[in-house]
């Protein structure tokens, strides 16, 4: 059995989410420390497969999240020549705006979401 999209959208909402969420953290340490000596700006990678066919039904049935197999790393960052990076405040904050906008999307999707499933749970009446 296909799991409901309500689970895979949920699943795949809930997921991008927590990656800003963390995405925020490492940015907010970034700019905390942009004047610590030695202090290299940490970044945080993404590498994400959709698993397509290879996930077992039964599993997907139960558990929609693991449809998505996302692994995210903590590591430092790197100029063009190889050296540690420095922190560039203004890039950091720039990077933080745009991620609390890309959260914000998200959250409204996420409510939007469930706001369809309330109106189908009551027949659309309110």
């Amino acid at each position: 059995m296909v799991p409901g999209i309500e689970g895979v959208t949920t699943a795949a909402l809930s997921l991008a989410l927590d990656a800003a969420s963390l995405q925020h953290r490492v940015l907010a340490a970034n700019v905390a420390n942009a004047n610590t000596p030695g202090y290299v700006p940490m970044r945080l990678r993404f590498a994400a497969r959709i698993e397509g066919g290879a996930v077992r039904q039964a599993t997907a049935a139960t558990d929609p999240a693991s449809m998505f197999a996302v692994r995210m790393s903590l590591q430092p960052a790197f100029d063009a020549s190889g050296a540690a990076a420095t922190v560039q405040p203004d890039q950091e904050v720039a990077a933080m705006s745009e991620n609390a906008l890309h959260y914000q999307a998200l959250a409204s999707a996420l409510d939007k979401h469930f706001s369809i499933l309330a109106s189908a749970a009551s027949d659309g009446k309110r």
